[in-house]
C-alpha cells in the first residue's frame, strides 16, 4: 500500500511539473510572439520619450584668458604672485631689474636741463636783438638769426621731453601689473631669469578672469552643424567626474571651418557655469547637444528600420533601409503578422540612435516588428555569428 501511494504521488508530481512547464511556455510565447520557428527576431512597437542629440569632444577654457607679457627686456628681480593666486586689476605681479632704465631717465632729465638753459639764453638773446633792431643798431639778418636760435632751442626741448617721457614709460614697464582681476593659471618665469622683448612680447603669466564662467570649444562635423543653433541646451562629462553630467548651452557657431584630411568641422562654443570651481581649464569635455525632444511618441528600434528580409530581393528596399542611421523621411519596416513578414511604409521622425519616432504608417503600439533573422538553435545573441574554434 505504501509503494502504491509513493508511485501515485510520483505520477502526480510529474503531471504537475508538465503542467507548470506548459503554462510557462505559453506565457513566454505571448510575451515573445516571434519564435525561431517563424525565422525572425522581433521586438514590440511601444510608446516612449526620445531625445535626439549630436556629440563631439571639446576643451574647457576660461571665457577670458589674458596673456601677460613685458614690453621691455630685463632680468626678473622679484615675483609677487604664483600659480592659483587671486589677483586684482593693477596688482604688481613681477619686477624687472630697472637699473638701466633708471639711468636712462636720469640722463634724459640732465639733457632736459641742458636744453632748457639753451632755450633761456636764446630767448634773452632774441629780446636784446629786438631792442637793438628797433634802435637800428643791428641788421634784420641778425634779428632773424636770434629768432631762429630760439625756435631751435624750443624744438630741442620738445624732443628731450619726449625722450624723457619714453624713458620714464620704460622704467614703469619694469613693474608688471595685472591687467584684469582673476586667478593666475600659468607662470612662465622665475627669479633671475632674463626676458627679451626684442622681436616679440614674451609671455610671463596667464590670468583667467573668472573661472565660475567657462566655455567649451568643440568641433562638430559639417553633417551635424546645420541642426545646431544658438541657445540649444547641452550636457557634457569630463574624465575627472565620469559619473557626473554638467549642463551647457550653445553660445556661438563659428563660421571659420577647420579642414583636416578632407574632413570639415566647425567650432561650436558652449557656455558653462562652474560655481563650485570643479571644472578646470584644459579638461576634455564629451559634449551632447540636444537637437529635439519629444514625449510619449510611437517608436521602433533602429535595427527594425535597417532590417530587410534576405528573400525579398528588393533593391529599392535595400537602398531605403541602407540610409544613414537616424535620417528622417519615408522608410520601411517589417511586421510579423500571422507568422509572415509584412512590409509597412512609415514616416520616420527624430532618433536617439537607439529608437526612432514613427510619424505615420499602419503601425500601432504592441505590434511585433522584425529586427533580425532568428538565431540558430543553441546560439544566443552573444555567440551568434562568432567563428568556432577548430579542434585538433
Amino acid at each position: 500500500m505504501n509503494i502504491r501511494a509513493v508511485l501515485f504521488s510520483g505520477k502526480m508530481l510529474l503531471i504537475l511539473i508538465l503542467l507548470v512547464s506548459a503554462g510557462g511556455y505559453v506565457y513566454y510565447k505571448r510575451l515573445h510572439p516571434a519564435s525561431r520557428e517563424t525565422g525572425y527576431r522581433t521586438e514590440l512597437v511601444e510608446r516612449g520619450d526620445l531625445v535626439q542629440t549630436v556629440s563631439a569632444n571639446g576643451t574647457l577654457n576660461p571665457v577670458t584668458l589674458v596673456s601677460v607679457g613685458t614690453q621691455v627686456s630685463g632680468t626678473v628681480r622679484k615675483l609677487h604672485t604664483d600659480f592659483n593666486h587671486q589677483v586684482k586689476q593693477g596688482e604688481v605681479l613681477l619686477e624687472l631689474d630697472d637699473s638701466i632704465y633708471a639711468a636712462q631717465v636720469r640722463q634724459s632729465e640732465a639733457s632736459l636741463r641742458n636744453v632748457q638753459a639753451t632755450l633761456d639764453l636764446a630767448r634773452a638773446n632774441e629780446a636784446r636783438m629786438q631792442n637793438l633792431y628797433s634802435q637800428e643798431y643791428v641788421s634784420r639778418l641778425e634779428l632773424d638769426q636770434a629768432v631762429q636760435a630760439r625756435r631751435s632751442a624750443e624744438a630741442q626741448i620738445d624732443q628731450v621731453r619726449a625722450q624723457l617721457a619714453r624713458d620714464r614709460a620704460n622704467l614703469n614697464y619694469t613693474v608688471i601689473r595685472s591687467p584684469v582681476s582673476g586667478v593666475v593659471v600659468a607662470r612662465q618665469v622665475d627669479v633671475g631669469q632674463t626676458v627679451a622683448a626684442s622681436f616679440q612680447t614674451p609671455e610671463l603669466f596667464k590670468i583667467a578672469q573668472d573661472l565660475t564662467k567657462m566655455q567649451i570649444h568643440s568641433n562638430f562635423a559639417e553633417a551635424d552643424i546645420g541642426n545646431i543653433k544658438v541657445g540649444q541646451t547641452a550636457s557634457f562629462s569630463v574624465d575627472a567626474f565620469p559619473n557626473r553630467k554638467f549642463k551647457a548651452a550653445v553660445h556661438e557657431v563659428r563660421l571659420n571651418p577647420t579642414i583636416q584630411q578632407n574632413v570639415v568641422t566647425y567650432d561650436v562654443v558652449l557656455d558653462v557655469d562652474n560655481p563650485d570651481l570643479v571644472l578646470l581649464p584644459g579638461m576634455t569635455a564629451y559634449v551632447s547637444i540636444v537637437l529635439a525632444e519629444k514625449q510619449n511618441v510611437l517608436r521602433v528600434p533602429n535595427t527594425a528600420l535597417r532590417y530587410r528580409p534576405p528573400q525579398s530581393g528588393d533593391k529599392a528596399d535595400a537602398k531605403t533601409n541602407g540610409r544613414k542611421k537616424g535620417e528622417a523621411g519615408m522608410r520601411k519596416v517589417y511586421l510579423l503578422r500571422n507568422g509572415k513578414a509584412e512590409a509597412v511604409q512609415v514616416e520616420a521622425g527624430i532618433t536617439d540612435n537607439h529608437y526612432t519616432e514613427l510619424l505615420s504608417g499602419k503601425v500601432e503600439a504592441g505590434d511585433a516588428v522584425i529586427v533580425g533573422d532568428a538565431l540558430p538553435q543553441g546560439a544566443d545573441k552573444g555567440t551568434a555569428g562568432a567563428p568556432r574554434m577548430r579542434l585538433f
